[in-house]
């Protein structure tokens, strides 16, 4: 097994030698997902776009660290990764927002636009609206009843006061599009998509909050409880690997952020002093004349590459950062799911141990809650990889997408600006040659 593997590296042996050694035949397989639909853990996912990537771990952080280099592939990889129809069977959609206003609050809700051919579902078609408190308790449930899964991340709900407005146009337009990325990742995803919870979110019309409460599990109270003082052996190396690589990855998004946000102010200052650059152009034509067509160009001139830097920077703001935001994000998620899976193996070990002491000392058979525990480390180990791999696939395609948007807005601001100061050239060669013809004549 692979839990027995990962704690024999360390120095521990598996416990189908400590205990009561098996054959290959008769050595017990790790439980499959319990969710129609979903590949065994030992086999290989299937990506957004149809496509298959292996499933091997990496086996150190440079190998990690690699991926994210923007290098020469398919051109399957680099498409939206929800634009494929060949696999899926749920489509979700977010939009339309609605601002509510009541004597008590005033809140935003969603159109969730659903289309389905799963049995599961009464209709083959849903629309609901849901607020962002909705999504909130859909994240938790998913949270609670699929621990050994990579939950996508939400936005963050608070805003600093007096900062952003999160009734602004802008804010609820990119609100928007963070809570269509999350739900169409989950329904993307081969176990979270099968969720009763999230069937419940789909096509409830009024959302019972307090539904499916049986379905939550006890995992994480019992893993804290058992293992609580328990210190973790070692992580797998795989595992030790992922976490080098996020936090490695999580200081490079940190520095961009940081200087992005700067960027941003100092275009915005920039901005407004230029405004008033072409301002002063547009009122000397009032005291010179014979200038008017040359100053008035260069009023316009100043203008147009006002607009096109004012729309790079809102491209910047609008989709550039949240991009990075949602794997900062992303990150925490993923070192949330580590740390339960050490819990996981934290509880297997020691009760492996205290198996194997009673072993010896009373020769008592294995007991039955030291092999759930093992099935349950091992459960953890192959579904984070499945989903740390298909992380990998959406962020080497989100990350190219957004790097190939951005060169193409830089270029888009570059040609305009071009393009404004070679027609006041044409306008003042032109002025220059109406010059010399009155003066020869």
């Amino acid at each position: 097994m692979a839990a027995a593997r990962g704690l024999a590296s360390s120095g521990q042996k598996p416990i189908t030698e400590m205990l009561h050694p098996l054959s290959a035949a008769e050595e017990p397989r790790p439980p499959g997902p319990a969710v129609p639909g979903t590949a065994e853990p030992d086999k290989e996912q299937g990506l957004t776009n149809g496509t298959l990537v292996e499933t091997s771990s990496p086996a150190a952080t440079s190998l990690l660290l690699s991926r994210l280099q923007v290098d020469d592939t398919s051109e399957a990889e680099v498409s939206d990764p929800y634009s494929s129809t060949e696999t899926r069977d749920l489509f979700v959609t977010v939009d339309d927002p609605k601002k509510h206003v009541s004597t008590m609050e005033t809140y935003i809700t969603y159109r969730i636009s659903t289309k389905t051919t799963r049995i599961e579902f009464d209709l083959p078609e849903y629309s609901v609206r849901r607020r962002y408190q909705d999504f909130d308790w859909l994240r938790i449930k998913l949270e609670d009843s699929q621990p050994t899964h990579l939950i996508p991340p939400l936005p963050e709900k608070f805003v600093m006061k007096g900062v952003v407005d999160r009734f602004s146009e802008e804010f609820v337009e990119t609100r928007m599009k963070a809570l269509d990325k999350f739900l169409k990742r989950v329904a993307d995803h081969p176990v979270l998509s099968f969720n009763p919870h999230l069937n419940a979110f789909l096509t409830a019309k009024d959302l019972n909050k307090r539904q499916g409460l049986a379905l939550l599990t006890k995992v994480g109270e019992s893993v804290k409880h058992v293992a609580g003082g328990y210190k973790l052996r070692a992580r797998p190396p795989e595992f030790c690997a992922m976490g080098e690589y996020l936090d490695t990855f999580s200081q490079k998004l940190g520095t961009i952020d940081r200087i992005a946000q700067r960027i941003l102010k100092e275009q915005s200052e920039y901005l407004t002093e230029v405004r008033e650059y072409a301002a002063v152009y547009s009122s000397w034509v009032v005291s010179e004349e014979e200038l008017q067509h040359p100053l008035e160009g260069v009023a316009g001139c100043v203008s147009t590459c006002c607009g096109a830097l004012e729309e790079l920077s809102d491209n910047m703001s609008q989709d550039f950062l949240p991009v990075f935001r949602e794997y900062v994000l992303y990150i925490e998620s993923i070192q949330n799911v580590l740390r339960k899976r050490d819990q996981s193996q934290a509880e297997y070990e020691g009760r492996l141990e205290a198996a194997v002491l009673r072993k010896q000392e009373e020769r008592t058979p294995v007991p039955v809650e030291v092999e759930k525990c093992q099935d349950k480390v091992e459960c953890f180990n192959a579904d984070l990889k499945a989903d740390w791999e298909r992380w990998q696939s959406n962020k080497r395609q989100d990350f190219k997408q957004l790097l190939i948007g951005m060169a193409d807005k830089n270029i888009n601001y570059y040609e305009k600006c071009q393009a404004a100061w070679e027609s006041l050239i044409t306008l003042l060669q032109d002025k220059q040659t109406e010059d010399k013809t009155s003066e020869t004549n």
